[in-house]
């Protein structure tokens, strides 16, 4: 029935082409996040759902904390869940020596890589809905 429906809206057809990004997801976001002119910037959005993190800036030092975990809370538990299984597929199938991904699986904890990735695809979820297009894979724009 949510597929049905998630298929029903532009909106939530569009982010639904994100991988990561589930019926569920789409239609979290397209029912309970405001309009996304409403924000700046991708960051902003990114802010609002709580996946950050907190700055402490003073005299010109620039500080960044934990992730905040402000905001809507169901849509960023949805994102991160979405990364975390976008996580578990790129690594059945072997993630790409030297990409953002490896260096961070590397060098981090696989819950710290999934927020990001979950930071990443909420700015590119900002990027969609204000352009209004669907998902394009950065690896494949760079090898066209």
């Amino acid at each position: 029935k949510a597929k049905a429906l998630s298929l029903a809206t532009d909106t939530a057809r569009r982010l639904q082409t994100m991988p990561g990004v589930g019926p569920q997801t789409a239609l979290a976001i397209s029912g309970f996040a405001p309009p996304m002119e409403s924000f700046k910037r991708g960051r902003d959005f990114a802010a609002w759902l709580g996946l950050v993190p907190r700055q402490y800036t003073s005299g010109g030092k620039e500080r960044l904390g934990r992730v905040s975990k402000a905001g809507q809370t169901d849509i960023r538990s949805l994102l991160i869940i979405g990364a975390m299984s976008r996580l578990t597929v790129l690594a059945r199938k072997s993630i790409v020596e030297g990409s953002w991904l490896a260096r961070m699986l590397r060098r981090k904890p696989l819950m710290l890589v999934a927020i990001a990735l979950a930071n990443k695809m909420a700015r590119a979820i900002w990027a969609m809905m204000t352009k209004k297009e669907d998902y394009r894979n950065p690896a494949r724009v760079v090898a066209a």
